[in-house]
């Protein structure tokens, strides 16, 4: 069963990461493999929450790119460096490629070869010294263990092809030579005197027991086949192990977290179809053909508290959305097929995760209870809002008695652990909890903080305008709105770029404003102030 990452808007608010972690948890109970994340750094409010409920945080989700983990390669195509050349040959044939990775035995990428490379090596070999195992021969020459002492072997081939006279006086053997000889049991006796590393006797020739026990005794391997003297030869220089003829070059890799687009792009210009996969360790994973890349795994996302692109994970475009849940206007998100899409006139998140629990016949555990009801109280402004509906009202009750918490005491102690400034910046102030938005071609970014120490702010404006300015050339939007909004006064301070002046008195009706301007009763920037905003740049 495939992941499906759930997460709300990049800049995340107790409504968003309590309604993430809440679905995610609803998805488990269903039976799908399902967990929650966050886009950026959770504010102070929402570690409160967390920590009061003993709910551990979500961890970071950088993006929903493609990576190269996503895409449909060859897994656990790879050989040891240590297996013989027919063998891996014979692999190649047997799954059908042309090239394959080679490890060592930690698994870490050693090098890549291909079919094209065997033969060019075995063509135009650069030594006639073998470099193998006594398993590897016996495999290779389909040969019959006779005397096993060394587990690898070593050494230059010589085969026996003259008269035994002629041979004794022309060939001098040593330890570093690998014989074959056939039924010349003078010439085997000659070898097993001479100490060679390895006798190979073929056309299944016998040997004497007396040859044997002196092989033993000398530490002579012996191996015995069928194959006749030019078989043999022609054969035993494909049991060397591969790392004999492995390239000196780097081979060219791919990691299994890296961004498929990327791979694309820096491997156009390579003549080369065969990448290695690697994760972060060098452990090889497997192989990636170009020509065989026809499946894309996209990484499957449900969006909570939010449905627009701009305030979505960075390469939405390339994940696959199988839901959304959100209590937002619909902005310009798009699928590929049908999903469900919960969408609520309520003032949280969390009130519809509370529905689809009861729809779903599943328990609501003291912890969802809390982090239900803390979403819906921060996102209500504990229900004083003007996006409140009766069944935000009728949540928080129902809920409260499951957490066993009194909502009034908890709101206060909530906002007061949220609203401090204490410790932050002006540039985290600004950007804290901040959404952007596309209307008639122009886009614009709306801020909004909620404090009980307004004051702070309206003392050092031109700060604050400077960092305004600033957030605006950053990231390339038209107009940026910074509210300021007073939770005790039930209502919000405004400041805006220059550029905003107009658009600020169409959206509040005002014949003069100056920055710092006081709107009463304003708090919700989903139901007030971003709508007056867009009607004031469409009319």
């Amino acid at each position: 069963m495939e992941k499906v990452y759930v997460f709300g808007h990049m800049n995340p608010d107790t409504d968003s990461v309590c309604a993430a972690i809440n679905l995610a948890n609803l998805k488990r109970s269903l039976g799908i493999q399902a967990e929650e994340r966050v886009l950026g750094p959770i504010n102070k409010e929402t570690k409160f929450v967390l920590d009061y409920f003993k709910v551990k945080e979500p961890k970071y989700l950088n993006d929903t790119k493609l990576r190269i983990k996503d895409i449909k390669y060859r897994k656990n195509c790879f050989l040891s460096e240590y297996t013989s050349i027919k063998d891996v040959y014979d692999y190649m044939l047997k799954v059908n490629t042309t090239a394959v990775a080679i490890v060592n035995n930690e698994k870490q990428l050693v090098n890549l070869i291909t079919a094209k490379d065997i033969l060019k090596r075995i063509l135009y070999p650069e030594s006639d010294e073998l470099r193998t195992s006594y398993q590897n021969l016996i495999n290779t020459l389909s040969g019959e263990e006779i005397v096993h002492i060394d587990d690898e072997i070593c050494g230059k081939v010589t085969a026996a092809s003259f008269a035994h006279s002629t041979f004794e006086s022309q060939i001098e053997l040593g330890r570093d030579d690998i014989l074959i000889v056939g039924d010349r049991h003078y010439i085997i006796e000659l070898g097993i005197k001479s100490k060679v590393k390895l006798i190979i006797i073929i056309g299944a020739a016998q040997i004497k027991k007396e040859h044997i026990k002196e092989a033993k005794k000398n530490r002579v391997n012996i191996i015995r086949t069928n194959l006749k003297s030019f078989e043999t030869a022609r054969l035993i220089v494909y049991s060397n192990y591969i790392k004999n003829i492995l390239n000196k070059k780097e081979p060219y890799y791919v990691h299994d977290k890296d961004c498929y687009d990327d791979f694309i792009q820096w491997s156009a210009p390579l003549k080369i179809d065969s990448f290695p996969v690697v994760d972060k360790t060098g452990k090889c994973l497997g192989l990636l053909r170009k020509s065989e890349i026809d499946k894309l795994n996209k990484r499957k996302v449900i969006l909570v508290d939010h449905n627009e692109p701009e305030q979505s994970a960075i390469g939405l475009d390339e994940a696959e959305i199988v839901e959304i849940v959100d209590h937002h206007r619909i902005g310009r998100v798009s699928t590929n097929q049908p999903i469900n899409f919960r969408n609520m006139t309520v003032g949280s998140t969390n009130t519809i995760l509370y529905y689809l629990y009861q729809e779903n016949g599943v328990k609501i555990s003291r912890e969802t209870a809390g982090l239900m009801m803390s979403g819906i109280i921060s996102d209500t402004l504990f229900l004083k809002s003007p996006t409140t509906t009766e069944k935000d009202s009728k949540v928080v009750k129902s809920l409260s008695k499951i957490c066993k918490v009194k909502p009034e005491k908890y709101a206060m102690e909530m906002f007061k652990a949220g609203t401090s400034l204490d410790g932050l910046t002006k540039e985290e102030i600004v950007t804290g909890d901040l959404k952007t938005f596309e209307v008639s071609s122009s886009k614009i970014s709306v801020s909004q903080v909620f404090t009980m120490d307004y004051e702070s702010i309206l003392s050092s404006v031109n700060d604050y305008l400077n960092v305004i300015e600033k957030e605006k050339m950053d990231n390339k939007v038209d107009n940026f709105i910074f509210v300021i909004t007073d939770i005790v006064n039930d209502g919000s301070y405004i400041l805006y770029d220059k550029s905003s002046t107009e658009i600020v008195k169409r959206a509040f009706g005002m014949k003069k404003v100056e920055e710092g301007f006081f709107v009463d009763g304003v708090v919700s920037r989903k139901k007030q102030i971003v709508p007056s905003i867009i009607d004031a740049l469409e009319n």
